[in-house]
C-alpha cells in the first residue's frame, strides 16, 4: 500500500477528498459530509510526493503545487487547503513529525540577529514595487483590516484599522512617535495628517523605505515624517509613543524579552506603546515549513502566554488587550486572494507561473489558517505606568468617532 494512503484515511475525517497517485489510480477519502467543504481531487505527478507527504506534509504539498507536480483536478486551490486546514486541525495541531521537529529547533529557526532579519525582510519585502500594487489598497497597508459591517470595502476597513490603533495611543501635540516596522508609510503618514506631532518611521526593507520617502514628500508632509533604515536594537532616542503593526511576528520567540526591554527604553516614562500582531489560539507552536521557507523565513506567530511572560519581566505593563476576531484577517486576505488572482497574468508578467502559484498557495494557505487553524490578531496596549491611562476605554470609542470617515 502507498505510504500516503494510511496517512490521509486517518486525517481526513471531513469533507471528501480524491487522490490520484502518480500511477494514475484514484484514492477516495471519504469524511463527515460538512456542507462549507466542496469535495477536491488532486493529482500527483511524482513518485517521491507518495511518501513526502507523510514525512513532511507541509512543505510537500506546497512544493509540490509550486511546480506543478500536483494539480487540482476538482475543486479549486481554495478548497483543497480548506479542507487539509481543517482536517489537521481536528487531527493534531503538531500531528506530523516534522511540525513536532519544528517545535523543538524552533528558537534556532528564529534566531535573528540584526543583519539575519535585514536578509529575511528583504527576501519577503523587497520584491518589485508592482507585485504589490496588484493586491493591497493604495495606501499599501499589508496587515490585517478591521472590517466594521458585512459591506465594508477593504479600503474602507484598511482606514478603520488606522483608526482603530490611533485611538488606542492618545494622541497629543507636540508629542514624538515611533513606527518600528512602518512597511511603506500608511501608518504614520496618517498619524501626521490628523495630528500635530512628530513621526519616525523604521524599516529594513529598501523598497519600502524609498517608497515611504516619496510618498512623504509628495505629501508634503517630511517635515513632520521621516523614514530610516534601522532595526530596533540600533535605536538610541525617547519617543512619547510607540506602535507597531505587522512587525512582531519577525522578531523571533528567543528575541522578546530584548525587544520589550528595548521598547521599554525607547519610550518615555508616561508613554504608551501599541503592538498589533498576529497570533495562535492554541498555544505556543511553530511556523509552517512551506511559509518559514519560502515566504517569511525567521517569522513567528506566538501565543498570548509567550508574549505576557516576557513583558511581565521587561519593566513594561500591559494596560489592555484586545483580539480581533479571526475573521477580520480572513476577510483581508479574501479580499488579498481575489485581487491578485484578478491581476494573476500581471504578476507572472512580473516573475513566472512558479511565482504565482507560490503566491496563491500563500494567500489561500493563511486565508484558511484564520479561518480554520486558530490563528487570530491581538493588540497590546504598553504603558511603564497604568496612571498614564483614564480609567476606562471610553476614550477610545470618543478617539475613533472623531476621525473622519468619507
Amino acid at each position: 500500500m502507498l505510504l500516503f494512503v494510511p496517512f490521509l484515511r486517518h486525517l481526513v475525517r471531513y469533507g471528501r477528498l480524491t487522490v490520484i497517485d502518480a500511477s494514475g489510480r484514484p484514492h477516495l477519502f471519504d469524511g463527515k459530509p460538512l456542507p462549507e467543504f466542496r469535495p477536491v481531487t488532486v493529482r500527483l505527478h511524482d513518485r517521491r510526493l507518495h511518501w513526502r507527504i507523510v514525512i513532511e506534509p507541509s512543505l510537500a504539498v506546497g512544493e509540490a503545487y509550486m511546480n506543478g507536480t500536483l494539480t487540482i483536478e476538482e475543486g479549486t486551490l481554495h478548497d483543497f487547503i480548506a479542507l487539509a486546514s481543517e482536517n489537521m486541525t481536528r487531527a493534531n495541531p503538531r500531528f506530523s513529525f516534522q511540525e513536532r521537529l519544528s517545535f523543538l529547533v524552533r528558537r534556532l529557526q528564529q534566531w535573528n540577529r540584526v543583519q539575519t532579519s535585514r536578509r529575511n525582510v528583504a527576501h519577503h519585502y523587497d520584491l518589485s514595487d508592482e507585485l504589490y500594487k496588484l493586491f493591497l489598497d493604495p495606501d499599501r497597508q499589508y496587515s490585517c483590516a478591521y472590517f466594521t459591517a458585512s459591506d465594508t470595502t477593504l479600503e474602507e476597513a484598511q482606514q478603520a484599522k488606522k483608526y482603530h490603533i490611533m485611538s488606542k495611543l492618545l494622541l497629543e501635540p507636540g508629542q514624538r512617535i515611533l513606527d518600528i516596522g512602518c512597511g511603506w508609510g500608511g501608518l504614520a503618514l496618517s498619524i501626521a495628517r490628523h495630528h500635530d506631532v512628530e513621526v519616525t518611521g523604521i524599516t529594513l526593507s529598501e523598497q519600502q523605505l524609498a517608497v515611504a520617502r516619496r510618498r512623504a514628500e509628495e505629501e508634503q508632509l517630511s517635515h513632520r515624517v521621516k523614514f530610516i533604515l534601522a532595526d530596533y536594537r540600533q535605536l538610541a532616542d525617547r519617543f512619547d509613543r510607540i506602535v507597531s503593526v505587522g512587525m512582531f511576528e519577525h522578531v523571533g520567540v528567543g528575541n522578546y524579552g530584548t525587544f520589550f526591554r528595548r521598547m521599554g527604553e525607547l519610550l518615555n516614562d508616561k508613554g504608551i506603546a501599541l503592538l498589533h500582531a498576529i497570533g495562535r489560539s492554541y498555544g505556543s507552536g511553530a511556523t509552517n515549513a512551506w511559509i518559514r521557507k519560502y515566504i517569511f523565513p525567521g517569522g513567528y506567530s506566538p501565543a498570548l502566554s509567550e508574549v505576557l511572560s516576557a513583558v511581565e519581566v521587561s519593566g513594561l505593563r500591559a494596560t489592555d488587550i484586545e483580539i480581533l476576531r479571526p475573521t477580520h484577517y480572513a476577510d483581508t486576505l479574501r479580499h488579498w486572494r481575489m485581487r491578485f488572482e484578478q491581476q494573476r497574468a500581471k504578476a507572472a508578467a512580473l516573475y513566472d507561473e512558479r511565482f504565482c502559484r507560490m503566491w496563491e498557495f500563500y494567500l489561500s494557505g493563511s486565508e484558511s489558517a484564520f479561518r480554520h487553524q486558530g490563528l487570530m490578531v491581538w493588540q497590546m496596549q504598553l504603558a511603564h505606568h497604568a496612571e498614564v491611562l483614564p480609567a476606562t476605554r471610553d476614550y477610545m470609542a470618543f478617539a475613533e468617532t472623531s476621525y473622519p470617515h468619507s
